[in-house]
């Protein structure tokens, strides 16, 4: 998939208005924690309306409860993307559609990590969940969402990606596979709505981040050698909002490659 250094450079260096998101819905997956939260919660002070989906109610609510501390406007949408049946995803669609009737933006944020182990050990039932949390999921979650996205006016749909998607790394398994998985799923949605401007389609690569999935990928990292979620709020606010209308079909990085 294009990855384009000069796009990725001009996400990391904008600065959006207080109101870059006014009137836009967007819906984040893994909302509770992490990357997910911390584009909630910046999303939701730049005027965003939030579906926040997630597995853990508690996580969720935490979220509502400072985007409503903060004056912004949240729902929480519990949704466990490795247990939930064809029911429950419409549910939400039609909960969503019920209440907005469109859907202006939405983030795949959501993944598990999995084992990090030679392919010969990795223990198959991992790897089902792996593949179908980080993959299957955030395919049926987006075929469901996609009538109302196309309702959107300008709608931004974002895949999170990874380097281990787009270079095979050893023992990085099913995550990396999965990875690899959402660079394709990405590049034929793109493809497959190239015609309606009002819909765009790109994967986002967070880089090395301050996560509780980044400590178990590299325990002995020094955190201080990493950015914390909250200061890649800005490239993500990019990607969601009307400033990277007309952009799709991109592979982008929130951050400058480490050296």
């Amino acid at each position: 998939m294009k990855t384009d250094p000069a796009l990725s450079l001009r996400m990391q260096q904008f600065e959006p208005r207080t109101d870059e998101l006014a009137g836009r819905v967007i819906a984040i997956t893994g909302a509770g924690s992490g990357i997910g939260r911390s584009i909630a919660l910046a999303a939701a002070r730049h005027g965003a309306q939030l579906i926040l989906v997630g597995r853990t109610v508690k996580k969720l609510e935490g979220v509502h409860a400072e985007i409503e501390a903060a004056g912004g406007r949240a729902q929480i949408a519990p949704l466990n993307l490795e247990t939930a049946g064809a029911a429950e995803y419409d549910q939400l669609a039609e909960a969503i559609g019920a209440a907005y009737g469109r859907l202006d933006g939405l983030l795949h944020n959501a993944a598990l990590l999995g084992k990090l182990t030679p392919m010969e050990q990795y223990d198959v039932p991992t790897w089902c969940r792996v593949m179908h949390v980080n993959l299957t999921a955030a395919f049926v979650l987006t075929q469901v969402l996609l009538p109302l996205l196309r309702a959107s006016a300008d709608a931004s749909l974002a895949f999170t990606t990874s380097s281990a998607g787009r270079r095979g790394y050893a023992y990085w398994g099913a995550y990396g596979v999965s990875k690899f998985g959402v660079e394709g799923l990405t590049q034929t949605l793109a493809e497959e709505y190239a015609h309606q401007e009002n819909l765009r389609v790109n994967a986002i690569n967070p880089g090395a981040t301050r996560t509780a999935m980044r400590r178990a990928a590299y325990p002995a990292e020094d955190l201080n050698a990493i950015v914390e979620p909250e200061r890649l709020a800005n490239a993500y606010l990019w990607l969601l909002g009307p400033a990277s209308r007309g952009i799709s079909g991109q592979s982008l990085d929130a951050q400058a490659p480490r050296r």
